[in-house]
C-alpha cells in the first residue's frame, strides 16, 4: 500500500469517524499545530475580516473553499495543484488566524489556552514554571518562527512549536496582557549569583 497522507487521513476521519470534522479542527489538531486557535466559521466568512490576503496567497478561492469545507462541481485538480492549494490553505489559515486572535473572541481563545499552560511554561528557574504566551519578532510571513513571551519576566524564548510568528503577530501578547491586566504575575527580578564555595564571584577590576 502508498503511504497515506495528512490529507487522507482527514479525508477518512470526515467520512467514518465524524461527519462534522471540519477541516480547520483538523488542522488545529495536527501535530506541531497545538499554538493555533480554532477560528470561528463565522470569521473566515466575513469578507471584511480577509481584505487584503487575495493578493498575498496563491489559489485563493480554493484555498479559502477548503478551510470552509465547500466542494464545487469541478475537474478534479492534479495531485500538483492539489498539493499547492492545501499549502495555501494552510498559508491562508495562519494569516486569517493572526487576525482573529487580536479580536475579543479570538484573546479569549489564547487565554484559555494560557491557563492550561498550552504554549508552554518559562525556562528560568527563577520565573517558577511561569506559563507564557506566543509572540513573534517579526509580522512579516516567513521570516521568523514564533516564539513565547514570558510575563514574568517580560523576556522572549524559543518555542516548541515551529509555526510561523506571523501567524500570532507581535502585538498579541502585549494586547491580551492589557485587556486581562488581573493575569498579569508580578514583575520577576531576581537574577542568578554566580558562587564559588558558597562566597559570590566579584566582577574583576579593570
Amino acid at each position: 500500500m502508498g503511504e497515506v497522507s495528512d490529507r487522507d487521513d482527514y479525508e477518512y476521519s470526515t467520512s467514518e469517524d465524524d461527519a462534522e470534522y471540519s477541516w480547520i479542527g483538523w488542522f488545529c489538531s495536527r501535530k506541531g499545530h497545538e499554538f493555533l486557535c480554532e477560528v470561528d466559521r463565522e470569521f473566515v466568512e466575513d469578507n471584511f475580516n480577509l481584505y487584503g490576503l487575495r493578493a498575498l496567497v496563491p489559489h485563493y478561492n480554493e484555498a479559502l473553499d477548503m478551510i470552509l469545507d465547500i466542494e464545487r462541481m469541478e475537474e478534479t485538480p492534479t495531485d500538483d495543484r492539489q498539493a499547492k492549494i492545501e499549502s495555501s490553505a494552510e498559508y491562508l489559515y495562519g494569516l486569517i488566524h493572526a487576525r482573529y486572535v487580536l479580536t475579543s473572541a479570538g484573546l479569549n481563545a489564547v487565554l484559555e489556552k494560557y491557563y492550561n499552560a498550552e504554549y508552554g511554561r518559562c525556562p528560568r528557574v527563577f520565573c517558577k514554571d511561569q506559563p507564557v504566551l506566543p509572540a513573534a519578532i517579526s509580522d512579516v510571513p516567513h521570516e521568523e518562527a514564533v516564539k513565547v513571551f514570558c510575563p514574568s519576566c517580560e523576556d522572549m524564548y524559543t518555542a516548541k512549536s515551529r509555526l510561523d510568528g506571523a501567524f500570532f503577530t507581535t502585538s498579541l501578547p502585549h494586547l491580551l496582557l492589557l485587556q486581562y491586566p488581573d493575569i498579569k504575575p508580578p514583575r520577576q527580578t531576581e537574577r542568578y549569583v554566580p558562587r564559588i564555595y558558597g562566597y559570590r564571584i566579584h566582577k574583576p577590576k579593570k
